[in-house]
């Protein structure tokens, strides 16, 4: 009795421990990261759907499913920063991944050293971390991803009609997130590889699984059947096919960019995992004289819709393969607790986890203290940091903006209409009664006469972001923030100087 409570007292206290280490990496400098374009975006529907519920849907406006959307609508509520409020739904989504990955850790291979190992990995690897901290969906996709291959587990072994009815609403929330979402019910038959077949009643435990699929299968249609309620449905669709070929255009070029692709996602997740923690997670995964159909289906769950991704993919991002990865942490995790039994009296334990973890702790430190040297794939260091959709000098422009409608009427125009500009103000300044935010695309070679009009009135201000030739109209410069590492990429702000009577 003594000892079992020692080894609870010891469980509660690695949890506690990974509570406190998550909880540091994910909430410290959360908002040091300047805004992204698409953080901006989501944030700026939310706020217009929390005050009017007709547009509870604006999401499909871009063809973008509402699950992340509705979630943050009820943290803007009650956090006064909007870039918080997005980024705190990523934290707890991150904390819903970090628990789903110790369960299905311990569930698959009924090891708490694995379940450690595996939620320890998800906080440290830069991949968790990196998108933890921002207000994408993509984090939340993750959480749902690994409690859905969870649940179908458990489905599998159990044959249960109550885990067939929680799996139902876990692929319902998913599909309801992202289209990604429906990858999760697209591989369920891929967990017969854990159905017993030794067992009594084989055959009629493998009907009532059918059954109990398929019962899943409805509930996560039902479910995902509430966006027909918006005329805005089709356009899901239609955005889909920005990143991924319909499977018309597919069949024209087949594989003429599956190696691309696939060179790309490789790159990707190796820049995340580090090279260290993927050879461990392949080696692990291959070793199939222990628990070969746990690994398999790991390995599956990943590489399936990683290479459906490159055999589909025409804009592809790094984001779009964190789910993907999960599984791979789990396996990573495995060759965590084996270093750890196998060296138990040796140095070679420390040497080799530090050779695991060095890189990852190293990029996890600029992440959280310095993004602007993080060592992140340049395709993320690109958007976030260094070009033109990271959101440097807007806290100062709208700080600017802010003290100077305390004085009186302001009207600032921005270089686009949809995406950072306007919309990283408008989350800011949008309900000051005397600051006036309008977005001008395309910039004319000539400053339009409402704006000279304007001018005349009161101070008015101009932005310029993607535009980095600025027009020859009559402005004042007032300042300019470089993007990240880019001395050729700046944010711009002028006044325009009304016209003479």
């Amino acid at each position: 009795m003594a000892l079992i409570k020692r080894r609870w007292t010891f469980v509660l206290l690695i949890v506690a421990g990974l509570v406190v280490l998550y909880a540091v990496t994910r909430l410290t400098n959360l908002t040091k990261l300047p805004i992204f374009t698409d953080e901006a975006i989501y944030i700026r529907w939310s706020q217009i759907g929390s005050r009017d519920a007709n547009w509870r849907f604006i999401s499909l406006v871009d063809g973008k499913q509402p699950l992340f959307t509705w979630i943050m609508m009820v943290f803007l509520r009650v956090i006064a920063d909007p870039l918080l409020a997005g980024r705190l739904v990523s934290v707890l989504a991150g904390a819903m991944t970090t628990v789903g990955m110790w369960l299905t850790a311990q569930e698959l291979f009924k090891s708490k050293k694995i379940a450690i190992a595996a939620s320890l990995l998800y906080i440290l690897i830069p991949f968790g971390l990196m998108y933890d901290r921002m207000a994408l969906y993509d984090s939340l996709s993750g959480a749902l991803s690994i409690w859905s291959l969870y649940l179908s587990i458990l489905l599998v072994r159990r044959v249960h009609l109550d885990v067939a009815l929680l799996l139902g609403m876990s692929l319902g929330l998913g599909m309801l997130n992202k289209t990604s979402g429906f990858l999760s019910l697209y591989m369920l038959p891929g967990t017969l590889l854990l159905f017993d077949w030794t067992k009594q009643n084989r055959f009629k435990r493998l009907l009532t699984w059918i059954g109990l699929a398929f019962v899943a299968a409805i509930i996560s249609a039902l479910m995902y059947s509430i966006l027909r309620l918006s005329p805005l449905f089709a356009m899901i669709g239609q955005k889909d096919t920005v990143f991924i070929y319909s499977f018309k255009e597919w069949l024209g070029h087949p594989f003429n960019f599956l190696l691309g692709n696939l060179q790309g996602l490789f790159d990707w997740a190796i820049g995340y995992l580090s090279w260290p923690v993927f050879i461990a997670t392949i080696l692990t995964g291959l070793s199939l004289w222990k628990w070969p159909r746990e690994k398999l289906l790991l390995l599956g769950w990943w590489f399936a819709p990683f290479f459906a991704l490159a055999m589909t993919g025409r804009v592809l991002y790094p984001r779009f393969i964190l789910f993907m990865t999960l599984p791979l942490m789990i396996l990573a995790g495995a060759a965590v607790a084996w270093i750890w039994d196998r060296f138990a009296r040796s140095v070679w334990r420390w040497v080799l986890l530090l050779l695991l973890f060095g890189g990852s702790l190293y990029t996890d430190y600029y992440i959280i203290t310095n993004p602007l040297y993080a060592p992140i794939p340049y395709a993320d260091a690109g958007q976030y940091i260094d070009d033109w959709p990271s959101g440097w000098g807007i806290s100062e422009v709208n700080a600017l903006l802010l003290a100077e409608s305390q004085k009186g009427n302001v009207t600032v125009y921005t270089d686009g209409t949809f995406g950072l500009l306007p919309y990283a103000i408008e989350i800011y300044l949008v309900d000051k009664p005397t600051m006036t935010i309008r977005g001008l695309y395309p910039i004319p070679a000539e400053i339009p006469k409402e704006i000279e009009k304007e001018a005349r009135d009161h101070p008015t201000y101009i932005v310029f972001n993607q535009v980095q030739k600025i027009p020859d109209w009559p402005l004042t410069f007032i300042a300019q923030y470089q993007k990240g590492k880019r001395g050729d990429m700046q944010l711009r702000l002028y006044r325009v100087v009304p016209p003479s009577l």
